[in-house]
Protein backbone atom coordinates (compact mmCIF):
# COMPACT_ATOMS: atom_id res chain seq x y z
CA UNK A 1 0.00 0.00 0.00
CA UNK A 2 1.37 3.45 -1.16
CA UNK A 3 1.81 6.40 1.24
CA UNK A 4 -0.92 7.98 -0.23
CA UNK A 5 -3.16 5.25 -0.22
CA UNK A 6 -2.35 4.99 3.20
CA UNK A 7 -2.95 8.84 4.04
CA UNK A 8 -5.93 8.05 2.41
CA UNK A 9 -7.22 5.21 4.93
CA UNK A 10 -6.33 7.32 7.87
CA UNK A 11 -8.43 10.16 6.46
CA UNK A 12 -11.50 8.21 6.05
CA UNK A 13 -10.94 6.27 9.72
CA UNK A 14 -10.62 9.96 11.17
CA UNK A 15 -13.70 11.10 9.29
CA UNK A 16 -15.81 7.95 10.73
CA UNK A 17 -14.37 8.73 14.42
CA UNK A 18 -15.58 12.42 13.69
CA UNK A 19 -19.11 11.11 12.48
CA UNK A 20 -18.93 8.69 15.85
CA UNK A 21 -18.41 11.76 17.94
CA UNK A 22 -20.78 13.94 16.71
CA UNK A 23 -23.24 11.08 17.47
CA UNK A 24 -22.20 10.70 21.00
CA UNK A 25 -20.57 13.93 21.94
CA UNK A 26 -24.16 14.81 23.83
CA UNK A 27 -24.76 11.59 25.70
CA UNK A 28 -20.98 9.84 26.06
CA UNK A 29 -21.65 6.32 26.44
CA UNK A 30 -19.41 3.21 26.88
CA UNK A 31 -19.99 0.18 25.61
CA UNK A 32 -17.97 -3.11 24.59
CA UNK A 33 -19.43 -5.65 22.63
CA UNK A 34 -17.78 -8.76 21.46
CA UNK A 35 -19.20 -11.55 19.55
CA UNK A 36 -17.74 -15.36 19.35
CA UNK A 37 -19.34 -17.17 16.81
CA UNK A 38 -17.80 -20.65 17.33
CA UNK A 39 -18.22 -23.82 14.53
CA UNK A 40 -19.57 -25.56 17.56
CA UNK A 41 -20.00 -25.65 21.42
CA UNK A 42 -15.82 -26.89 21.74
CA UNK A 43 -13.84 -25.20 19.84
CA UNK A 44 -13.46 -20.76 19.71
CA UNK A 45 -11.85 -18.87 16.38
CA UNK A 46 -8.95 -16.98 17.25
CA UNK A 47 -6.55 -14.99 15.92
CA UNK A 48 -3.32 -15.49 17.18
CA UNK A 49 -1.10 -16.58 14.50
CA UNK A 50 -0.97 -20.68 14.20
CA UNK A 51 -3.81 -21.28 16.17
CA UNK A 52 -7.04 -20.51 14.20
CA UNK A 53 -9.28 -22.34 16.07
CA UNK A 54 -8.80 -23.48 20.39
CA UNK A 55 -10.58 -25.85 21.83
CA UNK A 56 -11.65 -24.99 25.07
CA UNK A 57 -10.13 -26.64 28.14
CA UNK A 58 -6.89 -27.32 26.22
CA UNK A 59 -3.69 -25.22 26.51
CA UNK A 60 -1.53 -25.30 23.49
CA UNK A 61 2.74 -23.51 23.11
CA UNK A 62 3.63 -21.44 20.41
CA UNK A 63 6.59 -19.42 20.23
CA UNK A 64 5.77 -15.58 19.32
CA UNK A 65 7.29 -12.01 18.80
CA UNK A 66 5.35 -9.59 20.76
CA UNK A 67 4.71 -6.12 19.45
CA UNK A 68 3.27 -3.21 21.72
CA UNK A 69 3.02 0.06 20.60
CA UNK A 70 2.00 2.99 23.35
CA UNK A 71 1.35 6.74 22.47
CA UNK A 72 3.53 8.08 25.37
CA UNK A 73 1.63 10.73 28.00
CA UNK A 74 -1.58 9.60 26.35
CA UNK A 75 -3.39 9.94 29.90
CA UNK A 76 -2.25 13.56 29.78
CA UNK A 77 -3.66 14.13 27.07
CA UNK A 78 -6.63 13.35 28.24
CA UNK A 79 -6.79 15.25 31.31
CA UNK A 80 -5.13 18.23 30.42
CA UNK A 81 -6.98 20.39 28.12
CA UNK A 82 -4.58 22.58 24.94
CA UNK A 83 -5.29 25.22 23.20
CA UNK A 84 -6.15 24.60 19.85
CA UNK A 85 -7.68 26.28 16.92
CA UNK A 86 -10.53 24.06 16.46
CA UNK A 87 -11.82 23.87 19.94
CA UNK A 88 -10.86 19.92 20.54
CA UNK A 89 -11.50 18.47 24.16
CA UNK A 90 -9.54 16.07 25.72
CA UNK A 91 -11.47 12.88 25.05
CA UNK A 92 -12.14 13.36 21.44
CA UNK A 93 -8.36 14.37 20.77
CA UNK A 94 -7.71 11.14 22.18
CA UNK A 95 -10.16 9.78 20.74
CA UNK A 96 -8.98 11.16 17.05
CA UNK A 97 -5.23 9.95 18.02
CA UNK A 98 -6.07 6.29 18.89
CA UNK A 99 -8.32 5.92 15.29
CA UNK A 100 -4.95 6.89 13.90
CA UNK A 101 -2.32 4.86 15.37
CA UNK A 102 -5.04 1.87 15.30
CA UNK A 103 -5.42 2.43 11.29
CA UNK A 104 -1.88 2.57 10.88
CA UNK A 105 -1.39 -0.33 13.34
CA UNK A 106 -3.69 -2.43 11.33
CA UNK A 107 -2.10 -1.53 7.99
CA UNK A 108 1.11 -2.24 8.76
CA UNK A 109 1.10 -5.79 11.08
CA UNK A 110 -1.30 -7.26 8.60
CA UNK A 111 0.74 -6.52 5.90
CA UNK A 112 3.93 -7.52 7.40
CA UNK A 113 1.83 -11.28 8.57
CA UNK A 114 1.27 -10.11 12.42
CA UNK A 115 -2.00 -9.94 13.99
CA UNK A 116 -3.16 -7.61 16.63
CA UNK A 117 -5.10 -9.24 18.91
CA UNK A 118 -5.73 -6.41 21.56
CA UNK A 119 -6.35 -2.76 21.19
CA UNK A 120 -5.27 -1.13 24.79
CA UNK A 121 -7.00 2.16 24.59
CA UNK A 122 -3.62 4.34 24.42
CA UNK A 123 -2.09 1.56 21.83
CA UNK A 124 -2.15 -1.90 20.47
CA UNK A 125 -0.61 -5.24 21.36
CA UNK A 126 0.53 -7.11 17.67
CA UNK A 127 1.87 -10.88 17.91
CA UNK A 128 3.75 -12.91 15.25
CA UNK A 129 4.85 -16.03 14.95
CA UNK A 130 8.39 -16.77 15.50
CA UNK A 131 8.91 -20.48 14.36
CA UNK A 132 12.49 -19.68 12.82
CA UNK A 133 14.80 -17.23 13.71
CA UNK A 134 14.34 -15.32 10.10
CA UNK A 135 11.01 -14.54 11.66
CA UNK A 136 12.29 -11.73 13.29
CA UNK A 137 12.40 -9.22 9.72
CA UNK A 138 8.63 -8.80 9.83
CA UNK A 139 7.79 -7.42 13.00
CA UNK A 140 10.82 -5.35 12.99
CA UNK A 141 9.74 -3.64 10.02
CA UNK A 142 6.35 -3.58 10.84
CA UNK A 143 7.39 -1.26 14.11
CA UNK A 144 9.83 0.77 11.68
CA UNK A 145 7.44 1.27 8.80
CA UNK A 146 4.80 2.67 12.35
CA UNK A 147 7.63 5.27 13.27
CA UNK A 148 7.94 6.42 10.01
CA UNK A 149 3.76 6.65 9.14
CA UNK A 150 3.67 8.47 12.71
CA UNK A 151 6.29 11.08 11.39
CA UNK A 152 5.07 11.15 7.64
CA UNK A 153 1.14 10.64 7.76
CA UNK A 154 -0.17 10.58 11.23
CA UNK A 155 1.42 14.03 12.53
CA UNK A 156 0.59 15.98 9.97
CA UNK A 157 -3.17 15.03 9.49
CA UNK A 158 -3.32 15.44 13.47
CA UNK A 159 -2.32 18.97 13.05
CA UNK A 160 -3.60 19.94 9.66
CA UNK A 161 -7.25 18.66 11.11
CA UNK A 162 -7.41 19.56 14.40
CA UNK A 163 -4.62 21.79 15.37
CA UNK A 164 -3.07 19.08 17.95
CA UNK A 165 0.46 18.80 18.79
CA UNK A 166 3.05 15.55 17.52
CA UNK A 167 2.38 12.27 18.45
CA UNK A 168 4.98 10.45 20.55
CA UNK A 169 5.03 6.74 20.19
CA UNK A 170 7.15 3.58 21.91
CA UNK A 171 7.49 0.23 20.61
CA UNK A 172 8.46 -2.63 22.53
CA UNK A 173 9.69 -6.46 20.65
CA UNK A 174 10.26 -9.39 22.50
CA UNK A 175 10.21 -13.53 21.93
CA UNK A 176 9.43 -15.74 23.82
CA UNK A 177 7.19 -19.48 24.34
CA UNK A 178 3.25 -18.66 25.45
CA UNK A 179 0.86 -20.39 26.42
CA UNK A 180 -2.16 -19.77 24.11
CA UNK A 181 -5.31 -20.57 25.60
CA UNK A 182 -9.34 -19.71 25.97
CA UNK A 183 -10.21 -17.77 28.98
CA UNK A 184 -13.82 -17.00 30.36
CA UNK A 185 -17.18 -19.45 30.78
CA UNK A 186 -20.06 -20.17 29.20
CA UNK A 187 -20.64 -17.70 26.19
CA UNK A 188 -17.68 -14.69 27.54
CA UNK A 189 -14.65 -17.09 25.66
CA UNK A 190 -11.62 -15.33 24.73
CA UNK A 191 -8.58 -16.88 23.01
CA UNK A 192 -5.50 -15.08 24.95
CA UNK A 193 -1.62 -15.54 24.91
CA UNK A 194 0.02 -15.72 27.73
CA UNK A 195 3.70 -15.41 28.28
CA UNK A 196 6.83 -13.76 29.16
CA UNK A 197 7.20 -12.03 25.26
CA UNK A 198 4.04 -9.95 25.91
CA UNK A 199 4.88 -8.76 29.56
CA UNK A 200 8.52 -7.37 28.34
CA UNK A 201 7.10 -5.87 24.91
CA UNK A 202 4.43 -3.91 27.36
CA UNK A 203 7.83 -2.67 29.67
CA UNK A 204 9.80 -1.58 26.41
CA UNK A 205 7.18 0.41 24.94
CA UNK A 206 8.53 3.39 27.19
CA UNK A 207 10.91 4.93 24.65
CA UNK A 208 10.16 8.05 22.75
CA UNK A 209 9.71 7.32 19.22
CA UNK A 210 12.14 4.32 19.37
CA UNK A 211 12.16 0.29 18.98
CA UNK A 212 13.59 -1.16 22.04
CA UNK A 213 13.97 -5.12 21.90
CA UNK A 214 14.66 -7.68 24.63
CA UNK A 215 17.07 -10.08 25.40
CA UNK A 216 15.43 -12.92 23.64
CA UNK A 217 15.16 -11.48 20.83
CA UNK A 218 18.61 -10.47 20.92
CA UNK A 219 19.47 -13.74 21.39
CA UNK A 220 17.06 -15.22 18.80
CA UNK A 221 18.39 -13.18 15.74
CA UNK A 222 20.03 -14.41 12.84
CA UNK A 223 23.53 -14.19 12.80
CA UNK A 224 26.30 -14.05 9.88
CA UNK A 225 29.66 -13.56 9.82
CA UNK A 226 30.23 -9.83 9.09
CA UNK A 227 26.07 -8.72 10.02
CA UNK A 228 24.99 -5.42 9.69
CA UNK A 229 23.08 -5.46 12.81
CA UNK A 230 24.33 -4.25 16.33
CA UNK A 231 22.19 -4.09 19.54
CA UNK A 232 23.32 -1.67 22.56
CA UNK A 233 22.05 -2.26 25.56
CA UNK A 234 19.78 0.03 27.36
CA UNK A 235 18.44 0.25 30.76
CA UNK A 236 14.24 0.31 31.17
CA UNK A 237 13.81 3.55 33.14
CA UNK A 238 11.98 1.95 35.95
CA UNK A 239 14.40 -0.79 36.43
CA UNK A 240 18.38 -1.54 36.50
CA UNK A 241 17.27 -4.99 35.80
CA UNK A 242 14.73 -4.65 33.00
CA UNK A 243 17.29 -3.90 29.92
CA UNK A 244 16.24 -3.73 26.48
CA UNK A 245 18.52 -3.07 23.40
CA UNK A 246 18.28 -0.84 20.60
CA UNK A 247 19.40 -1.95 17.26
CA UNK A 248 21.09 -0.36 14.43
CA UNK A 249 23.10 -1.30 11.44
CA UNK A 250 27.00 -1.19 11.72
CA UNK A 251 28.60 1.90 10.41
CA UNK A 252 26.11 3.96 10.54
Amino acid sequence: MTDSKIKETVIQELEKAESIWNDVKGDILEKATRTFSAMNESYTPSVIPGFPLLKNGEGKVGKFIAMVLDIRNSSRHLLQAISNNTGVSQLQRVFYETTAINTIGLITVNKNSGTITEFLGDGFLAIYSAENNSDVHKPKKAAEECLRLVKDIVNPLLKERYDLPELTIGIGLAYSKAIVTVIGFNEDLFPKAIGECIYRASKFSNGNNEILYDKGIKNFWPTSKGGKISFSEKNHKNSSVAKGYTLKRKNG
